[in-house]
């Protein structure tokens, strides 16, 4: 006799597998029944918000306006993505028996039916890294990033022009165009080129004639700043001999010379009144 709560046989836990389909995970655990974990209510509860900020995200991704389509490439952009799709077969090509046999030499003479074979497997390894998604997306990549197709296509616009223009140039038999069918750039540039170029001359030699002045004055500059600073040394000098005078001069002799000044004056001051008296 068996409980309701007792497990379930071990033979039915291993036949179980065999009963089951595939896809279904065996857990060898007898059937519960399916009550959500306490965590499901906060789980939901906690991802809302998430939602609505994809929700939000969305719909500004449906306001922003469209890129614009990528340019077609011309000739010289086709052949350089041409060129990026045949490389690789050129550079396995390459890798053939004979150099590979050259690199190892001793294996090539000794085994080369396992050169060839490891030959072969790096040339389909490589092969297929080469043409794997992520290879090629990285070169659209590096392309739209560069800008590369739109600025061989200016160069391919800038060299067929240039091609008409010589080819016009050198047809004797092709009219000249009229004045009144060029832009207004074109003809106003065309009348204001000479004057504008004699004012860039003076303005050229004006400008190298302020920076000679310039140079000059600045080499005027350091040379009273040289003097300026001399003259400080000098100026410091005597005021540290006259420092050293004066801590010489002791106060007794100090006295005494005051003393010796005062009866020379009071001399003086007597023999004056004397000659006027």
């Amino acid at each position: 006799m068996t409980s309701e709560q007792d497990p379930p046989p071990l033979n039915q836990h291993r036949q179980r597998p065999t009963e089951q389909s595939q896809d279904t995970v065996d857990t060898d655990m007898p059937d519960q029944p399916s009550v959500p974990p306490p965590s499901q209510s906060a789980t939901a509860t906690t991802s809302l918000p998430s939602s609505a900020a994809e929700q939000e995200q969305e719909q500004q991704q449906q306001q922003q306006p469209a890129p614009p389509p990528p340019p077609v490439p011309g000739p010289r952009a086709a052949r350089l993505q041409a060129l990026f799709a045949t490389t690789a077969k050129h550079t396995l090509d390459k890798i053939n028996k004979d150099n590979f046999g050259a690199c190892f030499p001793t294996i090539s003479q000794k085994a080369p039916g396992t050169l060839e074979f490891v030959q072969r497997q790096m040339v389909e390894r490589l092969g297929s890294l080469w043409n794997y998604k992520p290879a090629q997306k990285e070169f659209e990549t590096i392309m739209a990033n560069r800008q590369v197709v739109a600025r061989l296509n200016e160069l391919e616009a800038l060299v067929s022009d240039a091609a008409r223009r010589r080819a016009e140039a050198d047809n004797p038999n092709s009219p000249p165009v009229a004045p009144h069918t060029l832009p207004a750039e074109t003809v106003l540039a065309a009348h204001l080129r000479p004057h504008l170029a004699a004012h860039r001359s003076r303005l050229d030699t004006a400008l190298r004639d302020t920076q000679t002045a310039n140079a000059a004055l600045w080499d005027e500059i350091q040379a009273q700043r040289a003097e300026m600073e001399a003259l400080l040394d000098g100026v410091d000098r005597a005021l540290r001999d006259l420092d050293g005078a004066n801590a010489l001069l002791a106060d007794d002799v100090v006295d005494e010379l005051a003393a010796e000044t005062r009866a020379a004056d009071a001399d003086v001051r007597a023999a004056t009144a004397a000659k006027m008296g």
